[in-house]
């Protein structure tokens, strides 16, 4: 794997730690704003919706200069984002940051992910979108313990201020490593658009709001079902967080690795085995042992599902990928919020803190026949354009090739 991978899984490893950090903080920030959770929970969804706003925003904007030049301006955008949420007085200002930031991550993933594919042969390119997103995942094992546990014992502005630096790192990281990289000759808006004119491409980002969707209903509030129902200490949330993690790094090499294979078969078993996990999730969180167990597979099946749902966006919007591969990562964090406020909502209710995980196992499920439908489609596609009436298309020729 080309060493410029290694530029955008730093890039990917600050991005991921400010995601996910949030999750073992809400007690701490809900109880210096005071404000209850679920209102804190919208931290979560604020960012997941800048994420779902900004990613087509920028993209767009980037499709004005060279590849390299746009993702170290979205590394400057994501520092200063951090540095307002570290200084933050008040709850609205903390989530005027949280959106700052969000900005700059759907076209970071997303022309990263091109970047990255665009790096290897035709047989790696959901290998190297996996490495990128390995920064991801470890920062689930090293980043978000670590941030967690600084902000719990010291603070959680320090932590904020932390991921700002671990920013400035992957700046640095992209400026030494990335090549230089032109302006994509014919990136046009009208021409990125079209590749929205294909069923599948909006198909499998609808598994993607779903499907990840139902790994954030768990998450969000993992530390007040830990602690509340598990009984575990609010330190305990730290090392579970760690499990997480480990989960997602283990899932992110097993999705990265059959997707390159196998691309439905492996949806279908991530998909699958997630929602009967969330549903089992709503009695394993009554048990120490058997929650934690849970917890990691939740992270590795949930994240199983991103290198092919991000490689499927690729291969269906096949000329015009950049914008198509941002919506994607923007379609990640819309299931994200929507999970959220789902989650919350049902807390809210009084269902209690296990409620959001049936939330999660639905939304698991639905992505799965989703999938389903997708493949289905699929195969009838180049039966009825293999008729004398309608020559093959481009893109027919290339669906019909990775069979």
């Amino acid at each position: 794997m080309p060493l410029a991978l290694l530029a955008l899984a730093i890039g990917a490893f600050g991005i991921g730690t400010t995601e996910f950090v949030i999750m073992g903080l809400l007690p701490e920030i809900a109880a210096d704003y005071g404000v209850s959770i679920p209102s804190a929970g919208l931290l979560v969804t604020g960012y997941a919706i800048g994420v779902v706003i900004g990613a087509p925003l920028m993209t767009v904007l980037g499709t004005r200069i060279g590849r390299k030049t746009m993702l170290m301006v979205l590394m400057g955008l994501f520092v200063a984002g951090n540095l307002l949420s570290a200084v933050a007085p008040t709850m609205g200002v903390m989530l005027a940051g949280r959106i700052v930031a969000s900005l700059a991550h759907g076209a970071f993933f997303g022309i990263g992910s091109v970047v990255a594919a665009d790096l290897v042969a035709p047989d790696k390119k959901a290998g190297a979108i996996a490495t990128m997103f390995t920064g991801l995942t470890v920062a689930n094992i090293v980043g978000v313990p670590l941030g967690t546990f600084i902000g719990q014992a010291v603070g959680w502005r320090v932590t904020f201020a932390g991921v700002a630096a671990l920013g400035v790192i992957g700046l640095l990281g992209i400026a030494k490593l990335v090549p230089a990289m032109p302006r994509p000759e014919g990136a046009h808006l009208r021409r990125e658009l079209t590749a929205f004119r294909n069923p599948q491409v909006l198909l499998a980002m609808a598994m993607t709001v779903l499907g990840f969707g139902g790994v954030f209903a768990a998450i969000t509030y993992i530390a007040p079902m830990m602690t509340h129902t598990a009984g575990y200490s609010d330190g305990a949330v730290t090392w579970l967080l760690v499990l997480f993690g480990i989960g997602m790094f283990l899932g992110n090499l097993l999705g990265g690795k059959f997707a390159d294979r196998k691309l439905m078969p492996m949806l279908y078993a991530s998909l699958g085995g997630l929602a009967v996990v969330l549903a089992l999730f709503t009695v394993t969180a009554h048990n120490k042992i058997l929650a934690a167990v849970t917890i990691l597979l939740v992270g590795g099946l949930g994240f199983a599902t991103v290198p092919p749902l991000q490689k499927r966006v690729l291969d269906q919007a096949h000329g015009a990928p950049t914008l198509a591969s941002a919506v994607n990562i923007g379609a990640f964090n819309l299931g994200n919020a929507l999970a959220a406020w789902l989650g919350g909502m049902v807390i809210s209710a009084g269902l209690g803190y296990t409620a959001p995980n049936w939330v999660g196992a639905l939304l698991a499920g639905a992505a799965l026949l989703l999938a389903v439908w997708s493949a289905a489609l699929e195969r009838r596609t180049p039966v009825r354009e293999s008729t004398p009436a309608a020559a093959p298309t481009p893109a027919a020729v290339a669906v019909a090739g990775r069979h």
